[in-house]
C-alpha cells in the first residue's frame, strides 16, 4: 500500500488555454504551487482551443477533452484529477470511468460552503451561466442552501485585463459586491463567485467578506480536498461508491468510447 507520506501527483484541468489566458494560467499555477501542501505537485492543464463561446455545445466539446485527459492522467500515474472549471462539464463521466479521485471546483466550494454557512449566494460572471449554476444547485441538492444566483457583466477578456490594471480590478470589486448584496439581504451566510476567474482575482483581497459573508475561494478548497481525497485513499481505501450513477464502464464499452476520444 503506498504511504500516505509519499508524494502527491495531481492533474489540475482547466477549460482555459495556455496561450489565449496566458496570464491567468500564470498567475493560477503560481497560486497552485503556493497553496499545495508538501511533497504535493499539481500541474495545470488547459485545453486548445479553450472555451470561448457561451454555450452548451461548448461545454461538450471542452467536456470531451477533459474525460480524455481524465484517463491520460490516470495512465500516467496522477494520484488524483482536478476539474477547475466551476460548471463541471463531464465530471460525473469522469467519475465513474476513473479509479482516482476526480474532484470538481463547483462542487468542493458548494460542499464547503455548506460548512461555514446555513445559507450560500452564487456571483457568476455573465448572466447567461445563471440556469446552468441553477441546474448544477438542483444536481448537488441544494437547493434549500442556496439562496440564488447573480451575474455580474465581466466576459473571460476583461479578466485579462482586470489581472494586469488596477481600474478593472476596481471595477469586478464593485461588481461583485453590487451583485452579493441582493443575496444577502436575501440571508446569505457565505459567497462564492462561480468561477475561477473570479475567485483568483478576488484572492488578492483575501480574506474578503462582505458585510460578515465569507467570499470563498473555492480554489483552496479544491487543491485541498484533493489533498484529503489522495490521503484518504491511501488511509484506508476510500473511494467513490460503485453501486449506482459510478459504476465503471465495461471494457468493450469503455473501449469503444475511447475510439471517440481518439478523433478529438
Amino acid at each position: 500500500m503506498t504511504e500516505h507520506t509519499d508524494p502527491i501527483r495531481i492533474w489540475y484541468q482547466g477549460f482555459t488555454g495556455s496561450m489565449v489566458h496566458k496570464v491567468y494560467v500564470d498567475l493560477l499555477q503560481a497560486h497552485l504551487d503556493s497553496v499545495a501542501d508538501t511533497n504535493v505537485n499539481i500541474e495545470f492543464h488547459g485545453i486548445n482551443p479553450p472555451a470561448r463561446h457561451i454555450h452548451a455545445i461548448e461545454e461538450l466539446r471542452c467536456s470531451l477533452t477533459a474525460i480524455k485527459n481524465s484517463l491520460v492522467a490516470q495512465e500516467q500515474g496522477y494520484d488524483a484529477f482536478l476539474m477547475g472549471h466551476f460548471q463541471e462539464a463531464g465530471i460525473h463521466e469522469i467519475k465513474s470511468m476513473i479509479d482516482i479521485p476526480a474532484l470538481s471546483l463547483g462542487e468542493a466550494s458548494l460542499l464547503y460552503a455548506c460548512t461555514l454557512g446555513r445559507k450560500i449566494g452564487l456571483v457568476t460572471i455573465d448572466p447567461l451561466f445563471i440556469p446552468w449554476h441553477e441546474d448544477q444547485i438542483r444536481l448537488a441538492g441544494l437547493e434549500h442552501r442556496v439562496v440564488g444566483v447573480r451575474a455580474m457583466n465581466t466576459p473571460p477578456a476583461y479578466f485579462m485585463e482586470a489581472f494586469a490594471k488596477e481600474e478593472a480590478f476596481d471595477d469586478v470589486v464593485q461588481q461583485f459586491s453590487e451583485q452579493a448584496q441582493p443575496l444577502l439581504d436575501q440571508g446569505c451566510d457565505v459567497l462564492i463567485p462561480a468561477g475561477g476567474l473570479p475567485m483568483l482575482l478576488l484572492s488578492r483581497k483575501a480574506p474578503l467578506i462582505i458585510n460578515g459573508a465569507p467570499v470563498v475561494n473555492g480554489i483552496n478548497v479544491l487543491v485541498k480536498m484533493g489533498e484529503a481525497a489522495v490521503r484518504l485513499k491511501r488511509l484506508d481505501g476510500l473511494s467513490v461508491s460503485r453501486r449506482t450513477n459510478y459504476v465503471l464502464p465495461s471494457d468493450e464499452a469503455l473501449e469503444e468510447f475511447k475510439g471517440i476520444l481518439d478523433d478529438l
